[in-house]
């Protein structure tokens, strides 16, 4: 397995993850335009993140997209792992132990972030036993949302 930046042309497989997991984790359909649009919207302006992917003999299995939180407190970013999904056979194999760790040298080597954060569904048992196994920690902090 190989992880790397995502490129350009990974976009229709990205985003096709994107519904998948929007599908999977809230029984919600994505309208495939506007996953497409804004997948694209991120390789055409920086400031909004970045894409990763791992890959297997050349074919993408996995993907998470990294934003960027302006801490004030740590005068310093906060790297967000958001829109995480591995591809279901892949699941328990170790990818997302691969892309956590090389997320974690990008943010250990360089003093532009003072840590990683992501969220979770309350109910994705299953994911989050997965991030404590790997060393994060649930926090005393509730999200609170008005999507619209």
């Amino acid at each position: 397995m190989t992880f790397r930046e995502a490129k350009k042309t990974d976009y229709k497989v990205i985003a096709g993850f994107q519904e998948k997991m929007a599908w999977e984790t809230e029984h919600f359909k994505l309208k495939n335009d506007t996953v497409l649009k804004g997948v694209e919207a991120v390789f055409k302006d920086a400031s909004k993140g970045k894409y990763y992917v791992v890959e297997e003999n050349g074919k993408v299995i996995s993907s998470l997209l990294t934003t960027y939180e302006w801490s004030d407190w740590r005068n310093n970013f906060v790297l967000w792992i958001q829109s995480v999904y591995v591809l279901p056979e892949y699941r328990k194999k170790g990818v997302f132990n691969l892309m956590y760790s090389e997320i974690k040298n990008i943010v250990e080597k360089t003093d532009k972030y003072s840590g990683i954060r992501l969220y979770v569904d309350k109910t994705n048992v299953k994911a989050q036993k997965i991030y404590e196994k790997i060393g994060m920690e649930g926090n005393h902090y509730s999200l609170f949302e008005e999507m619209l």
